[in-house]
């Protein structure tokens, strides 16, 4: 059975930094790019990052970048999501998410062109 679980979210202040986990079971994360998304109440899931199989290549938006960075280690079938100076608008559910398209420019921000889910981890940054 395929699991992907989040870990290492929680509340911290404004300015703070989290670094979120995504551990696979089940699953060979090293055969699959990988993404994070985010979910803040009443809005849509968003991507905040993406990961080709190999590493080599990232994707983060505009409104993320310089801040956020994700990573992954396949030898421990993990991925991260490195987060500093937070902001009160990055609280958010986070999610982890894994694909066999290894090609980000190809829908890599579509959350339906993700195969596998984590159950979320909240994120929340006071203000």
């Amino acid at each position: 059975q395929v699991q992907l679980v989040e870990s290492g979210g929680g509340l911290v202040q404004a300015g703070a930094s989290l670094r979120l986990s995504c551990v696979a079971s089940g699953r060979t994360l090293g055969r699959y790019a990988m993404g994070w998304f985010r979910q803040a109440p009443g809005k849509e899931r968003v991507v905040v990052a993406a990961i080709t199989r190999s590493g080599g290549n990232t994707y983060y938006p505009a409104s993320v970048k310089g801040r956020f960075t994700i990573s992954r280690d396949n030898a421990k079938n993990t991925v991260y999501l490195q987060m500093n100076s937070l902001k009160y608008e990055d609280t958010a559910v986070y999610y982890c998410a894994d694909r066999k398209l290894d090609n980000l420019v190809v829908a890599g921000t579509t959350p339906t062109r993700y195969e596998y889910w984590g159950q979320g981890n909240q994120v929340t940054v006071s203000s």
